[in-house]
């Protein structure tokens, strides 16, 4: 490979196909604290937001940061706690990660999770040693849809946002990448790719994602 190229992926609905379980999570936790949500106003305003920003919209105020961090945690909880069980990489994750970094491609992953969820994505599904890189949103002022977690991960990779592809799957995440200057991968795990149309190219899962893919989106060789 003459051209260093990175491919940063967002966490939840793209290595791991387990949004019906952090809606699922939601809905329970948001009604025990009566506060109103379904799934369209889910996938619509909160997919791929940050604890505080998602408390923030929920409470209609700045909510204090140990405050979101406590309630977030209380979701979260209800999220590992039924998703373990069916946790997995998502179809072709793993025979693509081992692909690119036979290629040298630089990797990591960019998500608005807290650490103890990427901990527990990425150890259960057994794909943390593919990543050179972890960003999370503790690391970074401002969430998606803000660049900073995309343009952090490319400075730790320690290459130009000219040569980065995102894989994404919220509204959020994809307008983060774009941001960001990067070519962005649109994962039809919360939207469809009609609704993914702004993204560069569009695909369900990693199936159909190759080395070949990456260097043809960022015109490299």
């Amino acid at each position: 490979m003459s051209t260093q190229i990175a491919f940063i992926f967002d966490m939840d609905g793209v290595l791991v196909d387990n949004l019906e379980f952090h809606v699922t999570a939601w809905l329970e936790f948001c009604a025990d604290k009566n506060i109103p949500l379904n799934r369209e106003e889910f996938f619509q305003n909160l997919n791929g937001k940050n604890a505080q920003d998602t408390m923030n919209y929920f409470f209609k105020r700045e909510v204090e940061p140990e405050l979101a961090h406590a309630l977030n945690e209380e979701k979260e909880v209800i999220y590992r706690s039924i998703y373990l069980p069916h946790i997995k990489p998502a179809n072709g994750l793993v025979e693509l990660l081992e692909s690119l970094k036979a290629k040298g491609v630089k990797l990591a992953v960019g998500t608005s999770a807290p650490p103890a969820n990427v901990d527990f994505t990425l150890d259960n599904a057994g794909i943390r040693h593919y990543f050179d890189e972890i960003v999370d949103a503790s690391m970074v002022k401002h969430g998606k849809p803000a660049p900073d977690i995309y343009l952090k991960a490319a400075e730790k990779l320690g290459v130009p946002i000219e040569h980065c592809v995102v894989a994404e799957d919220a509204m959020q995440g994809i307008q983060a990448g774009l941001s960001a200057g990067m070519k962005v991968i649109g994962i039809t795990t919360s939207h469809t790719a009609e609704e993914l149309a702004h993204t560069h190219l569009q695909a369900p899962d990693f199936t159909t994602i190759s080395y070949d893919t990456l260097v043809e989106l960022l015109g490299v060789e």
